[in-house]
Formats: structure tokens, sequence, C-alpha cells
């Protein structure tokens, strides 16, 4: 076989990997979960619909989230699964959820690798800039406490923004997703999507640093990854701490400390004064999805959030929980629950806590804590 019909039977087999993994799993059109659309926030040049939930009464000030649905899913279906609107009512603040076209991509993603959407200003990456200044001036959000997250497509689409707007993002949060100009192309994405190439810190950042002109500080990360993700390879999340960390000026193997409990590692990187500039959560039974500690019943426990479905995975944990923990937005809740191999939950006090006793931990390894 020659080499460009090597090249042509890999994509095809690629696609076809793809294709069953997300066979099915197309969200049916629904109602909008009580978002709004906003049809006139711009020139959107790359097409997408914009949807927000602000709740009643929200003051100036308040914080803005984006989030960044997956392949094959909807803003409110995304939302509704992560249970972005009921904190946002909880906490005070607004929730920004852009949605792609199939016009734009048959099975709904975000075109994270395509280089026209992923360029400072230009395709979907300004369409998103635009809703965001659009949720700024209207609301009188805080600029200052924007944040964005994002599944897959998604979270590819949310490392496009904080490479190109870093001055726009205080911090975002990647689940399952793949680090900047890790592909530039359809075949490259499939590439990078199931066999990452390893690279150093320094060629990962490089194309962040070319994105803008930024010279302040870079945005902080959360990054998210299942041990048992088919679709994006669990390396992905090492290839985005390397890009990032280069950013901040720290190591992927010098964390400023690590925990592991039930399945969960933790890492974390500290800055010179204590502030958590970026973490790695690695859940080895997690599966391609955001993790959940989903409701099960009204009322239920501190700590469910959300609803489990297609990418919407319960593994007893709440990422959305943890990660506006990580912002600042929120407190980690006290009780947490561990789905076993059977899939019955047990409540567990030993995750809640993970993360702030490595917190305590590293701050004073690095003398920034007493005791």
């Amino acid at each position: 076989m020659t080499p460009a019909l090597h090249g042509l039977d890999r994509l095809i087999r690629l696609r076809q990997r793809w294709s069953h993994l997300h066979a099915g799993a197309r969200e049916a059109p629904a109602d909008e979960g009580g978002l709004e659309e906003i049809a006139d926030f711009g020139a959107n040049p790359g097409g997408l619909r914009m949807l927000v939930h602000v709740p009643p009464g929200l003051g100036p000030d308040a914080p803005l989230v984006v989030a960044l649905h997956g392949c094959t899913q909807t803003a409110a279906g995304y939302d509704r699964g992560c249970g972005w609107s009921v904190m946002a009512d909880r906490l005070g603040f607004a929730v920004l959820l852009p949605e792609q076209r199939s016009a734009n991509n048959p099975k709904g993603c975000f075109n994270w690798f395509e280089p026209e959407h992923t360029r400072r200003d230009a395709g979907e990456v300004a369409s998103i800039r635009q809703m965001v200044a659009w949720m700024l001036r209207r609301h009188r959000l805080d600029p200052r406490r924007v944040f964005v997250t994002g599944l897959s497509a998604g979270g590819g689409m949310g490392m496009a923004l904080l490479a190109c707007y870093p001055e726009v993002f205080a911090a975002g949060a990647i689940i399952a997703g793949l680090p900047y100009r890790a592909a530039a192309s359809v075949p490259q994405a499939f590439e990078a999507m199931f066999h990452p190439q390893a690279r150093s810190a320094a060629e990962r950042a490089a194309p962040v640093r070319a994105a803008s002109a930024h010279a302040g500080r870079w945005p902080r990360l959360s990054v998210w990854q299942g041990g048992a993700d088919r679709t994006v390879a669990p390396a992905n999340a090492e290839e985005i701490l390397k890009q990032w960390l280069e950013l901040h000026g720290l190591a992927l193997e010098r964390p400023s400390g690590s925990a592991s409990a039930d399945g969960v590692t933790h890492r974390l990187w500290l800055g010179t004064d204590g502030q958590r500039l970026v973490e790695a959560h690695g859940i080895d039974r997690l599966a391609h999805g955001v993790p959940l500690n989903p409701l099960r019943e009204e009322g239920d426990a501190e700590g469910r959030l959300g609803q489990a479905g297609p990418y919407m995975l319960d593994v007893g944990l709440s990422s959305t929980h943890a990660i506006l923990d990580f912002w600042g937005l929120a407190p980690a809740p006290q009780r947490a629950f561990v789905v076993d191999r059977h899939g019955e939950a047990r409540e567990v006090t030993e995750r809640p806590s993970l993360a702030a006793r490595l917190l305590r931990k590293a701050l004073r390894i690095a003398g920034l804590r007493d005791g």
C-alpha cells in the first residue's frame, strides 16, 4: 500500500471508530430548559447560537461562567446534566451556553481543530468572545471573574478561548479536552484524540504564546480526565498540563502536592503566593464524559447535582462543585458518595476533604501556612 493510501485507510478507520463511539448519542431536540436565546449579540462570524441563564434579581459585578457542550449534545442538555443554572441560582452568577449548529458541524461539535475558528478575532472563538462582551455589558457583570469550562470538543474550544483571550478569562476547567493547537485538520483531530503525540512543554506552550500579545498573568486551569476514556486518550490531559504549566513557569513533574483516594488522583501546582494555579483530577473508572454525583430523588443530599445521561456519568463526584471551588466561587460540599463496581453508592468522608487536605499540605510545604 502506498503511503497516501495507508494514510487514507487510517483516517477511515479513525472516523469509523469515532462514529461508533457516538452512535445513537445525539440528543433529541427539546425545549431550552429555561434558557433564553440571544439573537443579536454581535457579528457572530462562527454562526453559533447564544443561550443564557441569568438568575432573577442578579446584581451587578456578578461572575460569568461560559459552559461549552460536547459533540452530539445541546446547550440545554449540557446545562441540565452539569447543573450550571442550578448553581447559578444558588450562588449568584450568570451562565452563558454557546451552542453549535448542525450546519457548522454535523455532529454538533465545536470546531476546536479548525484554524479559522481558533484564531483570535475569527470564527467560533470570536463569536463566543462577542457573547461574553454582550453579557458583561448588558448585565454589568464582573470582567475580572469570567470563567470557561467544556467537555471534549467543548474542552478543546475552551482551551482555544483561554489561548486566544487570556486577558478575558480568570480561569478555566477542561474535561476530556485537548491542548490548544493539538490539531489543524480533521485527520489531525482524530490522531490527536486517539493517539496524542508527546511533546515538550515548550513546544506545547509556543502556539499559546503566539495566539495573542498577552503579557500578563495567565488564567488558572483545572484539568479533568477519565482513565477509562476511549474517545479522548488520557495522555491528552498530560499534554494540556505541560502546555499550561509552562506558561505559569511550573513543571509537570514537580507538583506542589498530590493525593489519591477511591480511584481519584488529585495533583496541585501552587504559585509563590499560595494561589492554586493548575490542578489535575484523574478518575480511574471515568469513561468519556462529565463526572457527576447526580440527584437521585427530590431533596437529595448535599454534594449531589445534575442528571446522568450520555456523556454525563455518575461516578459519585460532582466536578461542577469542585470546579466552582477551584474558581473561588463556592466551597466544595462536605459530603460525597462513591459508586462501587456493583453500582451501589456509599457515603465517604475522605473525598470531599481530599482537595482541601492537599491544599493545606502544599501550603505548609511551601512555607505559606503554619501547622
